[in-house]
């Protein structure tokens, strides 16, 4: 699901994600989610520009369900929204489907983290931009969740 891994989102964001968070001023989908302390964990609300897989994915989505959608964009036989638990126990049925051994609902969030902070200083940003597109108060939780890589700390001392 592209809203992990491109996007970043936690369980609890994805259950609680509705359209107006996703919609422009005209009420198409937009280029950026506006995400509502009440959908984060605490207070971490926040802008997240849209990847355009998870544009292109949204807009997909909201055209074959448009019919019987209701606020929220994950929503369920039995109502119009969903629990983080039930996004972390999808998450856990098609990982183990596909094979992924040690992945969960959080795995797209780490890859997702991960390649913002390979890449931010690229665009002229820095791991503080990375901490906020994550919603971290503190930048030791986003450190954390950056994978090392020895073949790029090779490179980097090789050019030294």
């Amino acid at each position: 699901m592209p809203v992990t891994t491109k996007a970043g989102l936690r369980a609890k964001e994805i259950a609680q994600l509705t359209w107006w968070m996703t919609n422009d001023g005209t009420g198409e989908i937009g280029y950026e989610i506006c995400l509502q302390d009440v959908a984060s964990k605490g207070t971490s609300g926040r802008i997240i520009p849209l990847h355009a897989d998870v544009r292109a994915a949204l807009i997909d989505y909201r055209n074959r369900v448009i019919g019987f959608a209701g606020p929220f964009v994950i929503g369920t036989e039995r109502g119009l929204s969903t629990s983080p638990q039930a996004i972390v126990n999808m998450f856990q049925r098609w990982y183990r489907h596909l094979g992924f051994v040690g992945c969960s609902s959080h795995s797209g969030r780490r890859t997702f983290i991960t390649n913002a902070a390979r890449k931010i200083s690229t665009v002229g940003g820095s791991l503080r931009d990375v901490q906020v597109l994550a919603g971290h108060t503190n930048l030791r939780t986003t450190q954390r969740y950056i994978e090392q890589d020895v073949d790029a700390q090779r490179r980097v001392v090789q050019q030294m």
